[in-house]
């Protein structure tokens, strides 16, 4: 099958997707009659009238499959550019963004001695021997869709421009000018407003956004600023920056969060409130560490539709969710949610309080600090500073005639003891520990110096919780699980091994990764006259783990053991995050 040399036309594609029995000669009539769309890539045009793929029904030929059909056709690889992966830093070395854009090019990789650009015009030549020349790398061609090339090229571009920009106007020196920014009393730190670092925090957020990000690092080293970002729970590098670059950036991000620019010597926090680009508003939470190299800066993003998850789409379900709903219908009493950090306990209790926060009651939060702000709450954040601490928070609560508290972390036997308190006088009380599983909370109650008799009396139940990857729907394929992995799942219980689970592949929807967004697991502990009876000072954990495992409770594990069975995820990420299974 031969196409025309050069750039491709409308009429030659669709002859060959003719040829190629992938459209008909009636689909072919019907689309010279629609017309051409003026300036646009051939492969545009054809995806853009939504032509049924002949030889898979009910499909149609989208741009990428277009484009994936052409690579074989001209025998070059496919490449779906994921722009995690693209050198950014690079681009300019390869290639200008003018010759890139004549061309059609987009630079991917490179290396020592090789670099690889993407086209989408596959049979125009004559540019390869120019960039050999000028790079002294071999060329790797590939394939990709004209809507990728275009895009990234331009933003990755002009990216590009914005750090060389930056970089020539930003003071050098780095670590060392640091206390001479403050000697010389430069609070409003021009370099942070420049155009060129204001063009890179837009794109950093704005990327940060369409890559489903949770948490943004930026973190400064010797001569690079390193920015990560955390997706689906596993950290990604996505660029570097130079040092000074990286400096300004951050000082620009604590403009934006009201933070003090010139105070660079001690953690700070703050918050940043903007748009995705398909206009909702998010909030971002900073903080910044004062590190060897410069300031640190960690901003967590807060999915807006969080607070509008039911339960069910946070995974609970079966015995978990009965047990969760019967504990938080109760009039008074202490809920805990335990978990290490990022593990779902805010978005839990968030929307938890949520479905609770009714026009008959009045829900009120103590947190450090506040995560998303929400109306239906009445939220408090503590203030250590001027010595508002979790337990004077509860105590200021306590006469705001509250129906439910939501207390952000018992730390310390004060705040353990207003919270019972709470409890005592018919609140319900909902709060967050540090333990590795549901028993061990009542235990770290203990430990505080909280009296048995107390803990019994106020302890409706403890969730431990985790949050396991999930597999993406597009791509898994079904696998089978070893006996041994199976056993580690599941010990100490006996549970039928699944006919069949599946595995991560890796496709487009999930940028190759196999895995799409999480779920959680759960532990839940209801506590129940047999073991309340259990619950005294010095008791040990591990009694009242296997006597709540004799009343119904389910592992960590075990529950990870039954989403793999479904389906939903599989044996190595639930091993990953769960401790392992005691009895």
């Amino acid at each position: 099958m031969n196409f025309l040399p050069g750039k491709l036309q409308f009429d030659d594609v669709l002859k060959q997707l003719e040829s190629a029995g992938r459209v008909n000669a009636e689909q072919v009539a019907s689309a010279r009659m629609k017309g051409q769309g003026q300036g646009r890539h051939a492969i545009e045009q054809i995806a853009a009238l939504q032509l049924e793929d002949t030889q898979n029904p009910g499909r149609k030929l989208t741009s990428s499959v277009l484009t994936q059909w052409l690579a074989d056709e001209v025998g070059m690889p496919f490449e779906h550019i994921d722009p995690l992966k693209v050198d950014v830093e690079s681009l300019s070395s390869v290639m200008s963004f003018e010759y890139a854009k004549r061309y059609h090019l987009l630079p991917l990789k490179v290396s020592e001695d090789r670099v690889q650009i993407a086209t989408c015009e596959p049979l125009v030549t004559g540019w390869e021997d120019t960039i050999e020349q000028v790079t002294r790398k071999q060329i790797d061609k590939v394939v990709s869709t004209p809507e990728d090339i275009e895009r990234f090229s331009l933003e990755f571009y002009s990216l590009n421009r914005s750090v060389s920009g930056a970089k020539g106007r930003t003071n050098s020196g780095g670590v060392g000018n640091f206390e001479q920014l403050v000697e010389l009393g430069n609070m409003s730190n021009p370099d942070a407003n420049d155009e060129h670092i204001v063009n890179i925090v837009d794109w950093l957020f704005q990327y940060a956004f369409d890559q489903r990000a949770s948490d943004i690092h930026i973190e400064p080293r010797r001569d690079y600023s390193h920015i990560r970002f955390r997706i689906d729970g596993i950290l990604h590098t996505v660029y570097q920056l130079p040092i000074q670059v990286g400096l300004a950036v951050v000082s620009r991000i604590k403009i934006l969060g009201r933070m003090n620019i010139a105070e660079k010597r001690k953690p700070l926090d703050g918050r940043v409130k903007t748009k995705t680009p398909d206009g909702q508003e998010v909030e971002l939470r900073l903080s910044t560490l004062p590190t060897a190299f410069g300031e640190k800066l960690v901003m967590r993003i807060f999915d807006p539709e969080v607070l509008l998850k039911g339960f069910d789409e946070l995974g609970l379900a079966d015995e978990d969710l009965k047990h969760w709903r019967s504990m938080i219908r109760q009039p008074n009493g202490i809920i805990l949610v335990t978990g290490p950090t990022g593990s779902g306990k805010t978005t839990t209790l968030y929307s938890t309080l949520k479905s609770l926060a009714t026009s008959e009651v009045n829900v009120c939060t103590i947190e450090d600090p506040i995560e998303m702000v929400e109306p239906t709450f009445n939220q408090m954040q503590i203030q250590s500073s001027i010595g508002l601490h979790f337990a004077d928070g509860v105590r200021a609560l306590m006469r705001q005639d509250p129906d439910i508290i939501m207390i952000g972390e018992i730390r310390d036997l004060e705040t353990a003891q207003m919270a019972i308190q709470a409890a005592l006088t018919g609140h319900l009380v909902l709060s967050t520990v540090h333990t590795n599983d549901a028993p061990s909370a009542i235990t770290r109650l203990l430990d505080l110096g909280v009296p048995g008799y107390l803990v019994k009396s106020t302890v409706l139940g403890v969730m431990a919780q985790r949050l396991v990857r999930t597999l993406c729907p597009a791509c898994k394929q079904p696998a089978e699980i070893h006996d041994d992995v199976w056993q580690q799942l599941v010990r100490p219980w006996s549970a039928t091994k699944p006919a069949r689970a599946f595995e991560p592949v890796g496709c487009l929807e999930c940028r190759n990764t196999g895995y799409i967004g999480r779920t959680g697991v759960y532990e839940s502990f209801v506590m129940d006259e047999t073991l309340s009876e259990l619950v005294h000072d010095g008791c040990d954990p591990q009694s009242l783990r296997k006597a709540a495992i004799k009343r119904g409770m389910l592992s960590l594990r075990l529950s990870g053991a039954r989403k793999v069975a479904s389906g939903q995820t599989t044996p190595a990420e639930v091993l990953r995050v769960t401790p392992e299974a005691r009895q």
